[in-house]
């Protein structure tokens, strides 16, 4: 098993991103590789110790599956730590800068697809995560 990293540039303040990343009413629409998949429901109960489970589902009604773990260490606007229902281990740290948010993710590598294929999905999310909260925040500015 090996680690895997992605990461992400926003452009919205930290405490905005979040929120946006954190809220099971936002995760709902920024949580999915590709335009055929999307995460139907999700519940997060973010601290230490806490639990947290996103459905994922092709829109076509092919695939579904849970996407849960349990929280190992939570330091808000800063740092979460969770452990997946397989064991592996995430671990996402946010960094600001003149509110730009750099998001750092990294997580344990599975057997069932390549860390190319991986890399690539773990990636897809936070880009959609990045274009759903740039869109949401200059909404609000608006």
């Amino acid at each position: 098993m090996s680690t895997i990293t992605v990461s992400a540039d926003i452009n919205a303040p930290l405490e905005y991103v979040w929120k946006l990343f954190s809220k099971p009413e936002h995760i709902i629409h920024w949580n999915a590789a590709s335009d055929d998949w999307e995460t139907t429901s999700a519940t997060n109960d973010l601290r230490n110790g806490g639990r947290f489970s996103f459905h994922m589902a092709a829109k076509d009604k092919s695939f579904d599956f849970n996407f849960e773990g349990q929280y190992d260490e939570v330091r808000p606007l800063r740092h979460i730590a969770y452990t997946l229902g397989d064991n592996r281990k995430v671990s996402t740290t946010f960094f600001e800068n003149k509110n730009v948010v750099t998001i750092v993710q990294s997580f344990d590598s599975e057997t069932s697809h390549s860390e190319e294929q991986q890399h690539s999905g773990w990636q897809a999310i936070l880009n959609n995560f990045k274009k759903y909260v740039e869109a949401q925040f200059q909404q609000k500015d608006a």
